[in-house]
């Protein structure tokens, strides 16, 4: 299957499910339970808030965080997230907000253009680790 989210709406979707995250609790109406329901949500919004911000993406403002390692930490995140309220047994009173930020962020980091997951590493040229893919948009400098 081919990436068909481009980094731009990447960088839109990251902003817009860090906010969310961090205000799931309110938004959603589990703010009283407290615990993992609670703060991991909000843990999460922040920690998401922050590699937007330094991700290198056109959204981005401090481009210092590589898109692929941004992309494999949504996936790591997602899931983490998908899967929280039975870890922490908290399924029984909330879950569907969780599963649902999970979902997308993991469908964020898998299909967006330039993820590790769906692009064919390429391999090395032997000047320096200079990639192919470096050589072939003009970046080789002679």
């Amino acid at each position: 299957m081919k990436p068909f989210i481009s980094t731009t709406f990447y960088g839109v979707i990251n902003y817009v499910c860090a906010i969310s995250f961090i205000a799931s609790p309110w938004l959603f109406g589990f703010s009283n339970l407290g615990g993992a329901a609670f703060f991991m949500p909000m843990l999460i919004g922040w920690l998401q808030l922050i590699m937007a911000i330094f991700s290198d993406n056109p959204l981005g403002f401090i481009k210092v965080f590589p898109m692929q390692m941004h992309n494999c930490l949504d996936v790591l995140t997602g899931s983490f997230l998908l899967s929280l309220p039975w870890i922490y047994k908290f399924s029984g009173d909330v879950w569907l907000p969780h599963f649902i930020f999970g979902a997308v962020l993991c469908i964020n980091g898998i299909f967006v253009h330039q993820s590790p997951f769906l692009t064919r590493a390429t391999p090395s040229l032997p000047e320096a680790g200079i990639t192919s893919v470096d050589a072939h948009e003009g970046r080789l400098n002679h």
